[in-house]
C-alpha cells in the first residue's frame, strides 16, 4: 500500500464568484475558511461544492463564521469552495486540504 501526500487548493477570496482549483478527494479531508478579524466573516457567505463528473457543481454546506471541519469522501469526487455571486462582502481564506487516503 503507498499512502498519498496531502493535496490541497487555496485562496484568498477578494470578490463575488472566485472559487478555489476544482481538486479530486477520495478518504478524509478538511475545510479551513479563515479572516483577519476571526468571528463571522463580515457578512461573506463561503459555499462548498462537489462534483461527480468535474462539470456539474453542487453545493454542500454553507458558512457566515470561520470554521475549521473535516469530512470523508469514500469515491473520488471533486470538490471546489468559494463565495458566490452576491454573497461576497468581505476577504476571506478559504482552503481544501486532502488529509490522505490509501491506495493498493
Amino acid at each position: 500500500m503507498e499512502f498519498l501526500m496531502p493535496i490541497q487548493a487555496a485562496r484568498t477570496v477578494s470578490a463575488q464568484n472566485q472559487w478555489t482549483t476544482p481538486i479530486g478527494i477520495n478518504g478524509w479531508f478538511n475545510v479551513s475558511i479563515s479572516n483577519a478579524a476571526g468571528g463571522t466573516l463580515g457578512g461573506t457567505i463561503v459555499t462548498i461544492q462537489r462534483s461527480w463528473d468535474g462539470v456539474n457543481y453542487y453545493d454542500v454546506d454553507a458558512w457566515k463564521k470561520t470554521s475549521q471541519d473535516v469530512g470523508f469522501e469514500p469515491d473520488l469526487v471533486w470538490y471546489t469552495i468559494g463565495v458566490k455571486t452576491g454573497e461576497y462582502v468581505a476577504s476571506v481564506y478559504v482552503q481544501i486540504s486532502v488529509l490522505g487516503s490509501m491506495r493498493s
